[in-house]
């Protein structure tokens, strides 16, 4: 058995820019715990080498993108061989670098192929440039060379593969480079393959119309792409779960919604998870250590956290909150307390995420946190997003506008760093989209190793893990809710969990504990690595 295991993008570390969000890092996640349970896995990504943008935020509150050079040589080995990828009938040479994601059980080599070679066209040397950067027709040509390169790479480093996971459509191409090497029989191209969606909203499901397809990828389109990628346009997720022996969506009301989505398929879902030895924390880390021996092993073992000393608790993360603040306080010079309560929200600046209804009614939200509550925004909106920006924008404003009322940072350039740094030190993480558009949401689960609690709306993930008022807040129930409903919903939980904070220190604790136990025996890498393993692996 061995896995091969495709993804757009793959986040392993802040220093490696080829990550724009929650499918790369969950993608780096699945690769650490592949590495951590010694799964014979090897993955294949893009070397952006313009990375994903460096944020800023100007004194208008607009965000400017920067997009320096990175080079790799630091983290990863040149190979000494290349392929060659056919596009728009011409030769593009795609060279490629390995990483190796090391644990003490084993490693996965990771191949970065990059199209950023001498030899190749001007044109073509900035295909792996961007991530998300350029419009449709450089996106085809980056999915050609994932999918027909990253094919062309393993056939020739890594023979014997036995299951090709396609992490998002993104790397449904390889279907077609295998539909070639199989003379065009569609059973023997399923059996190889299997494909997990990650997002019902429809901008990420890529589209191309077959005329340019054709043009890109010529003699990869087999005369039957119409029956296999659909009549108008070649939509890559159809042609995932048509080339695919099995399907799943990311948690079980996105695997639901999936169903809804693309009628006729049988999408089944694995819930994801987080990287536990990633994204805790040195404070929880040692606490775990002592109170929660093996938990590094066999993240289960967190189910024990019931009993850590409530003080214990208190004082890691009581330290933990200490770094985030005066990283804030050194960035800002907002002047937040290590006293006060304070509440996380940080994710990709999208308008269906909502980051400003918790600003419905300022005047409300004004005589509830002052002196009690800070808020701490962070998050980069898509380059071309313009909506987005303006959500930003907005945030940056109403701080600036209520400084004296209302402590509120934006902070730029939300990355791993900065997001494992706010989901270890912030007390409540928020989590406000409109149902049913969070596939699944990592971040909050990376909050929970850590001690803090989700304040979320039940979409993703925390539909599932939600006891309300047990081990964190649900806003809403689990019916979809305007936005008018939902923030109402949300003042009431923010009373609430105020008033738990400041008048009932020991349940507030105990609200910890149960976050922890909760959710950390479940909702980590290792759990879904293996649920990949029995469910579609083997």
């Amino acid at each position: 058995m061995k896995i091969a295991y495709f993804s757009m993008e793959v986040g392993l570390s802040e220093h490696i820019p080829t990550y724009s969000g929650g499918l790369g890092i969950l993608a780096g996640d699945h690769i650490k715990s592949s590495a951590d349970l010694n799964i014979p896995l090897v993955a294949v990504t893009l070397l952006y080498k313009r990375g994903y943008f460096i944020q800023q935020i100007n004194a208008l509150g607009q965000q400017e993108e920067l997009y320096p050079y990175f080079d790799p040589r630091a983290f990863m080995e040149p190979l000494p061989f290349k392929v060659t990828v056919p596009i728009e009938g011409r030769d593009v040479h795609v060279g490629v670098w390995k990483h190796h994601q090391v644990s003490q059980k084993g490693r996965v080599p990771v191949y970065f192929l990059d199209t950023d070679l001498p030899m190749n066209r001007p044109e073509d040397r900035t295909i792996t440039h961007y991530l998300y950067g350029g419009d449709k027709h450089t996106r085809i040509c980056q999915e050609a060379v994932l999918g027909i390169g990253g094919y062309m790479v393993l056939k020739k480093l890594e023979p014997g593969i036995t299951t090709y996971h396609m992490n998002e459509g993104h790397a449904v191409f390889l279907t077609l480079a295998l539909l070639k090497d199989v003379g065009g029989n569609v059973e023997r191209v399923r059996e190889k393959c299997v494909f997990t969606t990650h997002t019902p909203v429809p901008a990420g499901h890529d589209i191309f119309d077959y005329g340019m397809a054709q043009a890109v990828l010529q003699g990869y389109l087999p005369p039957n792409i119409r029956d296999l990628a659909g009549q108008e346009a070649l939509n890559t997720t159809i042609l995932a779960l048509n080339l695919s022996r099995a399907s799943n969506g990311v948690s079980e009301l996105h695997g639901e919604v999936s169903r809804e989505m693309f009628p006729g398929f049988d999408i089944g879902h694995i819930t994801n998870g987080v990287h536990h030895l990633t994204w805790t924390g040195p404070e929880f880390q040692a606490l775990y250590d002592q109170y929660c021996p093996g938990w590094r092993e066999q993240p289960q073992h967190l189910a024990k956290a019931r009993d850590i000393p409530d003080e214990a608790v208190r004082e890691a993360k009581k330290a933990a909150k200490k770094r985030l603040i005066s990283y804030i306080n050194a960035i800002s010079g907002a002047g937040f307390s290590e006293q006060f309560l304070t509440v996380g929200f940080a994710r990709r600046a999208a308008s269906y995420k909502r980051a400003t209804l918790i600003l419905t009614d300022l005047e409300y939200l004004v005589n509830l946190s002052f002196d009690r509550v800070q808020y701490i925004f962070a998050g980069k909106a898509h380059p071309q997003d313009g909506a987005g920006k303006e959500l930003i924008k907005e945030i940056v404003h109403m701080a600036k506008k209520y400084e004296e009322k209302l402590r509120i940072v934006y902070v730029p350039n939300y990355n791993m760093w900065l997001g494992a740094l706010m989901t270890q030190g912030t007390d409540v993480w928020l989590n406000t989209p409109r149902r049913p558009r969070e596939a699944c949401g990592t971040s909050g689960m990376k909050v929970c190793f850590n001690g803090g609690v989700n304040m979320s709306v039940l979409d993703g993930w925390w539909r599932e893990a939600c006891r309300d008022r047990v081990n964190g807040w649900a806003v809403g129930d689990d019916e979809d809710q305007s936005d008018e409903e939902a923030a109402a919903d949300l003042y009431r939980d923010i009373d609430d969990m105020v008033t738990t904070y400041y008048a009932n220190p020991k349940h507030w604790v105990q609200i910890m504990k149960n976050s922890i136990a909760d959710v950390c025996p479940v909702f980590n890498t290792h759990r879904m690595v293996l649920d990949y393993l029995h469910k579609y692996y083997l």
